[in-house]
């Protein structure tokens, strides 16, 4: 029987939630540690095994998911990409064409997007996999037959979507900026493509690519690490996945902004 909890005061709501954020924090961060650990000092343990689900997991949450990916990147590139441009020669701007597209596409728009349709897609399925898998019992069962949980469950599918969604950004910002010019091109705006690359590589510099393999890398291991969190963290019945579901779609994406804001003050700061 479900009860109730009854708060006194406004400020004791607020502190139970804090304390539950701070509990909850504390947990995400105990099970990166421990999958730092056994991904580093297991790497070669049960190779013939943990490989090959590392590379399912990056077909699973980067190649499967690839034509979705150029699709939206084709589609948004020609809304976005070309309307700006359209915009900026309208009023004589052509040159700040390149700075534009670098910051709102490879900076922003291209990670962002890339680890949300990561997330929909895979994350949540994450967590219906691990927390069915936990109150079924499977996880008790893996570790009686000596086989570690975080091993075989959680460090394939960290690595697999770390790189699953820096690779599926760097195709999303191509097809993006190549629909862009196709736009243009079709708007029939005088700017040859020699022009439009140029622009583009005038605008970036060395530290937009190591940020970028940055912020993508640590929004696929957040994503991987809330939602593995989140089906592993109890011995859940199995009415209780579609509400951790849940809870690990709200926590990734505010924590995915939340890394987004942290970068763009690195990049002001570079």
């Amino acid at each position: 029987m479900r009860r109730n909890r009854a708060y006194r005061t406004y400020s004791d709501y607020v502190g139970s939630r804090l304390l539950g954020l701070l509990e909850n924090l504390r947990g995400m961060g105990a099970l990166l540690l421990i999958t730092a650990t056994v991904a580093v000092t297991k790497f070669k343990t049960a190779k013939q095994v943990v490989h090959p689900l590392v590379r399912q997991q990056m077909r699973r949450a980067g190649f499967q998911l690839l034509p979705m990916v150029c699709f939206l990147a084709f589609a948004l590139g020609m809304v976005v990409i070309g309307q700006t441009v359209m915009i900026l020669n309208r009023f004589g701007a052509q040159n700040y064409i390149g700075t534009v597209m670098v910051t709102v596409v490879v900076r922003e728009l291209g990670p962002i997007l890339a680890a949300m349709l990561v997330l929909a897609r895979v994350g949540t399925a994450n967590v219906v996999e691990l927390g069915t898998a936990r109150a079924c019992g499977e996880v008790e069962a893996l570790e009686a037959l000596g086989i570690d949980p975080i091993h075989y469950l959680v460090v394939p599918r960290v690595a697999g979507m770390a790189l699953a969604i820096y690779s599926l950004t760097v195709y999303f910002i191509l097809f993006a900026l190549l629909s862009g010019f196709l736009f243009t091109f079709l708007e029939g705006i005088p700017l040859l493509p020699g022009q439009y690359f140029q622009q583009l590589a005038d605008s970036l510099i060395w530290q937009d690519f190591v940020l970028l393999a940055l912020k993508t890398i640590c929004f696929g291991t957040f994503i991987a690490i809330v939602t593995c969190f989140e089906g592993l963290a109890q011995p859940l019945a199995l009415e209780g996945v579609s509400r951790a579901t849940g809870k690990a779609v709200a926590k990734c994406v505010v924590g995915v902004v939340l890394l987004d804001a942290l970068f763009i003050i690195v990049y002001l700061v570079v």
